[in-house]
């Protein structure tokens, strides 16, 4: 029977679907860190937006260096979380162009890796049709998507102040290191 190792520290990066620098999802993973468990420390990975569209014919010459370096990010670390908006009902095409590289590296980075998924948006349901595509492709990648506590954040302008870079809202702040907390129950299994 495996135990559950409640003390070890664990490291968990961050993928950014946002381009935006000062957009409400960098402040939302900004916060991450600040709201983690004890024990857990999070690192942001490279953007998205360093990474080229995908082309078979680039891959067959050699993978982008931002595609392998967060490649190897991601199997290091014991957890992944995807912080995103949505984006015309569904997905970034910049991240979905980031997991659609990072899916054909060896060995696979999600491959039993526990994620966690955070949406945000102006509208009322917080972006819960890209959490619905992410989740499938995820299930594709191999992921360990956490299912509970999920993270959508509706109406994020009342919750988020983006020129400061803060959660400003208590509840959302609480949800958040929920899930962080779950994340981190997971990953120690």
């Amino acid at each position: 029977m495996t135990q559950m190792n409640s003390s070890r520290p664990l490291r968990f990066v961050t993928l950014l679907g946002s381009l935006r620098r000062n957009s409400y999802h960098y402040a939302v993973a900004r916060s991450l860190a600040e709201l983690a468990p004890e024990g857990v420390t999070i690192d942001a990975l490279g953007s998205v937006a360093d990474i080229p569209h995908y082309d078979a014919d680039v891959q067959a010459e050699a993978f982008p260096p931002a595609v392998l370096e967060m490649a190897e990010r991601i199997r290091s670390a014991d957890g992944v979380i995807i912080v995103t908006p949505e984006y015309n009902y569904s997905v970034p095409g910049a991240l979905k162009n980031a997991l659609d590289w990072l899916s054909r590296t060896t060995p696979a980075p999600f491959a039993g890796k526990p994620v966690a998924i955070q949406t945000a948006s102006p509208g009322a349901i917080g972006g819960a049709r890209a959490q619905y595509h992410l989740r499938q492709v995820m299930v594709f990648l191999d992921g360990d998507v956490l299912n509970k506590p999920e993270i959508m954040i509706g109406n994020v302008s009342s919750k988020i102040d983006a020129e400061a870079q803060k959660i400003t809202d208590e509840s959302t702040k609480a949800l958040i290191a929920q899930q962080l907390a779950a994340l981190a129950a997971m990953a120690r299994r």
